[in-house]
C-alpha cells in the first residue's frame, strides 16, 4: 500500500527507506549520515563482496549480496550508489535507475550530459526518479558557480580545489613503477586566490591556479630520482602542475596521512555597473571528504524521494532541484525560520 505523505513537508513519523549499494568510504559515511537523519531508516548494505565480510557501523544493519536488489524493490524508497565513476556508476547508474528512485556522485564532469541521457530513460521509463552527479564537486560547487553567473553576468567564474587529498591523482602516484604507497594534496595558489578577491579578474594558467604535492613510500631498490621524475612528467596528472615528491616512510604515512581532508572556494568577480565590482564566494573546509559527500548524497535521497511522490520522473542534477526539498524540514517551518 502505498503511503500517503503531505507535499508540506515530511512528517517525522514517515521513515524514508533507503539503501547503500557498495560499501567503500562513501558507502561508510551514508551509513553514518543516515543516523543523524530522524526520518530516515537504513534497510541495508548491498554489496559486491561476500556480505559476512563487512563491519558496518551498526551490528544491526542487514547486509546482502548486490544480486539481492531485485527482492527489495518495494521495500526501498531511495537506493544510494555509492561505487567509482570510472567503472561502477556507468554500468550500475542506468540498470538500477529502471528499479528504484536513487541517487549517485557521479563526477566525471565532461561525461555528466552522456550519463544524464543513459539515467533519464529507464528511470522515466519505470516511473522513477534519480539524482545524479550530487556531492560537493559536482554537486554544491556546480549550484554556486550557476548563482554566480547569473546574479553577476559580466563577470568570471573561478574554481579552486584544496587543501585535499585527491583520491584520483593518489591512484595515479601508486600506478608509478617503484611506488610502495603513497598518497598526493592539491593545493590552491594563495596568491592567485587573492588576486580573485581582489576583483581584478585575473587570466589564471593551470600552473598558477594550484600546486600538487606527492608523499610517496619508495619500493625496496627503487630509485627516488627516476619515481621523483616519473610522477612530476606525468600527463594529464602533474604534468602541467608544479609538483613536489617528498619521500617518507610507511609509518609516518599511516600516521600522518590516513584521513581524506579537502575543500576548496568557488569565486564569482564581476561588474553590476562601470564603478562598481563584486565578489561572490563559497568555500568548504572538510575534515573527511567522503563523509561530507555521503551527508550531501543523504540530503539529495530526501530531495528524490519527494519529487518521485509527486509524480516527477526521469534524471535530475543538483541545479535542477529546489533547496527546500533538502531539509526535513516543511516549508512553513523553512520561512519562519530561515527566510
Amino acid at each position: 500500500m502505498r503511503r500517503f505523505t503531505r507535499m508540506t513537508g515530511v512528517s517525522m513519523s514517515t521513515q524514508i527507506r533507503i539503501g547503500i549499494a557498495g560499501y567503500g568510504n562513501l558507502g561508510r559515511g551514508v551509513e553514518a549520515a543516515i543516523g543523524k537523519n530522524p526520518d530516515m531508516t537504513l534497510v541495508g548494505i548491498f554489496t559486491r563482496r561476500p556480505p559476512e565480510t563487512l563491519s558496518p557501523l551498526s551490528d544491526a544493519t542487514p547486509t546482502y549480496p548486490i544480486t539481492a536488489l531485485a527482492e527489495f524493490r518495494d521495500a526501498i524508497d531511495v537506493l544510494i550508489l555509492c561505487g567509482g565513476s570510472k567503472d561502477d556508476l556507468p554500468r550500475q547508474g542506468p540498470e538500477l535507475a529502471a528499479q528504484f528512485n536513487t541517487v549517485d556522485s557521479f563526477d566525471t564532469h565532461a561525461r555528466i550530459p552522456e550519463y544524464f541521457a543513459a539515467v533519464d530513460a529507464p528511470a522515466r521509463a519505470n516511473g522513477k526518479t534519480a539524482v545524479i552527479s550530487t556531492g560537493w564537486d559536482p554537486g554544491l560547487f556546480s549550484i554556486n558557480r550557476l548563482f554566480g553567473e547569473a546574479l553577476l553576468p559580466d563577470g568570471a567564474t573561478y574554481t579552486f580545489w584544496g587543501k585535499g587529498l585527491s583520491q584520483g591523482h593518489s591512484d595515479a602516484v601508486r600506478q608509478v613503477p617503484g611506488v610502495k604507497a603513497g598518497v598526493q594534496y592539491t593545493l590552491p595558489s594563495p596568491q592567485a586566490i587573492e588576486q580573485v578577491r581582489s576583483g581584478s579578474r585575473p587570466e589564471l594558467s593551470t600552473r598558477q591556479k594550484h600546486t600538487r604535492e606527492c608523499y610517496v613510500v619508495l619500493a625496496e631498490g627503487a630509485d627516488a630520482a627516476t619515481v621523483e621524475q616519473a610522477i612530476v612528467t606525468m600527463p594529464n596528472y602533474f604534468a602541467d602542475y608544479d609538483t613536489q615528491v617528498h619521500f617518507i616512510s610507511e609509518d609516518t604515512l599511516r600516521r600522518d596521512h590516513s584521513r581524506m581532508p579537502h575543500g576548496g572556494f568557488v569565486i564569482r568577480s564581476g561588474n553590476t555597473s562601470d564603478t562598481n565590482a563584486q565578489v561572490v564566494e563559497y568555500s568548504l573546509q572538510l575534515e573527511s571528504n567522503p563523509e561530507f559527500t555521503a551527508s550531501v548524497l543523504v540530503a539529495y535521497a530526501r530531495a528524490a524521494w519527494r519529487l518521485n511522490e509527486q509524480g516527477q520522473i526521469g534524471a535530475r542534477t543538483p541545479l535542477d532541484i529546489a533547496p527546500g526539498l533538502l531539509s526535513s524540514k516543511s516549508p512553513e517551518q523553512l520561512r519562519a525560520e530561515l527566510l
